[in-house]
């Protein structure tokens, strides 16, 4: 008669931590590009700077940070405007690129933490 021990995973635990610490690295990680973003972003008041935003889609696993106000866009995108020292255009766009690796190293730490 043969002796066979079985272990069986329980996936749906474990896909459940995973997305919790997925969740929780895509905010670190949007309130991190957040932060860069805000050190280019125009300042002549600081209304643009203040309407930075970060959110997280738990639902599908997206983030995403935004600036809100009527010249958000033209400003992020206009490259002809001057601006005081430190402050251009792709406000946002240049620290995602910058930052991808970054981020992509929070969210990953935060998906190990949850493992533990």
């Amino acid at each position: 008669m043969a002796q066979r021990s079985t272990l069986k995973l329980d996936t749906g635990q474990l896909d459940a931590r995973m997305q919790e610490g997925a969740v929780k690295g895509l905010k670190v990680a949007m309130e991190h590009l957040l932060q860069v973003s805000r050190e280019e972003v125009p300042h002549e008041e600081g209304t643009l700077e203040r309407s930075g935003t970060p959110s997280v889609d738990a639902s599908t696993l997206t983030g995403a940070v935004s600036y809100d106000g009527p010249y958000a866009v033209i400003q992020h995108e206009d490259l002809t405007f001057r601006h005081d020292s430190g402050r251009k255009a792709k406000y946002l766009e240049d620290p995602f690129d910058a930052e991808s690796g970054t981020m992509q190293e929070l969210i990953a730490a935060e998906i190990r933490r949850s493992l533990r």
